[in-house]
């Protein structure tokens, strides 16, 4: 048997740590795709007949609102404008992941009372707008930035100051789209992540555990391909350099974007800067990631929900009929159980009104 000299031994060697490295590689970006596609699918409108957010159709004679459109990339984005033209200035009301912009009317019907004009909008792949996924976190970034540019070109839109209000996924949105050459009078960003890669990364490590740093780099690449420089942006890095009055707010126990992990406020909190304002939010039991927004009679009164829903669920033993579901849902006080926090939501008119008139 011929001997193997050392040399060609090496390259064999060498040869075979290439190709287990490029099949490794290639294995981890389709694992990494397939793991980013599955946390941005799409997002149908809820079936209201079985839930207790408030129903627009119940709140269309009292809030009226004007359907219009706009392009985000290749898809048609519904929104919705409420409130009177003349009102003093147009809040933008960015939703989170997973809802649309009825997820927030309890919000939207807050602001409209308080005089001003509001636009929402479905993001990319959420209930009425077009796309059949929402694609990636850096979406709601590039839909904000459609947004507003579609804003600027309406009469009744286009001259009044913009007040930013958005929530998780639309909190990251909110603070990050000061990256962005828009003429923006205030933002208040509630629950929202500091970077898409963190947030994913956060979400990763409770579903995969510390196998999700071994995929940092092939996620970190395909969001790059499929954004570009957008997936790069951080909240943080816009507020450490703006000019435009941010209000930073966040639960201490938000179980979606964790407080001392993917949040914002977690990296700005102890930042010294003059347009920037945080608020932490410590009362237990409503302080986490939605219940932040609900009042105390609201609180209470899911809880007897709760209750009451856990005893049908036991007595058809987890399996409950749509029709049985239907009919306990038909009696709830939907307007109750979406009852706002009003020491928060008068907080954040207050900071509006100031940022306005310090312009």
């Amino acid at each position: 048997m011929k001997k193997i000299n050392k040399t060609t031994k090496r390259r064999i060697i060498g040869r075979s740590i290439a190709a287990f490295l490029v099949i490794y590689s290639m294995i981890s970006m389709i694992a990494g795709i397939v793991i980013y596609n599955g946390q941005f699918p799409r997002y149908e409108r809820h079936d209201m007949d079985v839930s207790a957010g408030l129903r627009y159709e119940d709140l269309e004679e009292a809030y009226p609102r004007k359907l219009v459109s706009f392009k985000s990339g290749e898809n048609l984005l519904q929104g919705y404008v409420y409130g009177k033209e003349d009102a003093k200035a147009l809040v933008v009301v960015v939703h989170g992941l997973g809802g649309g912009a009825d997820s927030y009317l309890p919000q939207i019907t807050y602001f409209v009372d308080q005089g001003w004009q509001v636009f929402s909008y479905d993001a990319t792949g959420s209930f009425d707008s077009e796309g059949k996924t929402t694609k990636g976190f850096p979406q709601a970034l590039l839909d904000l930035n459609s947004a507003l540019s579609y804003l600027k070109t309406q009469s009744d839109t286009k001259d009044k100051p913009v007040l930013l209000f958005g929530h998780s996924w639309g909190g990251y949105a909110a603070a990050t789209i000061l990256h962005y050459e828009h003429d923006i009078a205030a933002v208040v960003s509630v629950s929202g992540a500091n970077s898409s890669m963190e947030m994913i990364m956060e979400q990763g490590e409770k579903i995969m555990g510390s196998f999700i740093k071994l995929q940092y780099p092939y996620l970190w690449l395909y969001e790059r391909i499929l954004f570009g420089k957008a997936a790069s942006f951080s909240a943080e890095d816009a507020l450490r350099h703006t000019e435009v009055p941010t209000f930073i707010v966040h639960g201490k126990e938000d179980e979606m974007v964790g407080y001392h992990q993917s949040s914002i406020i977690s990296k700005i909190r102890t930042l010294d800067h003059p347009y920037v304002t945080t608020l932490t939010i410590d009362e237990p039991g409503r302080s986490g990631h939605m219940d932040l927004f609900r009042s105390k009679a609201s609180m209470d009164y899911i809880s007897e929900v709760n209750e009451k829903y856990r005893e049908i669920y036991d007595t058809y033993d987890s399996n409950i009929p749509y029709d049985v579901k239907k009919e306990f849902y038909a009696k709830i006080d939907r307007a109750l159980a979406q009852d706002l926090n009003l020491s928060l939501m008068e907080e954040i008119n207050s900071f509006y009104l100031k940022s306005l008139k310090d312009r």
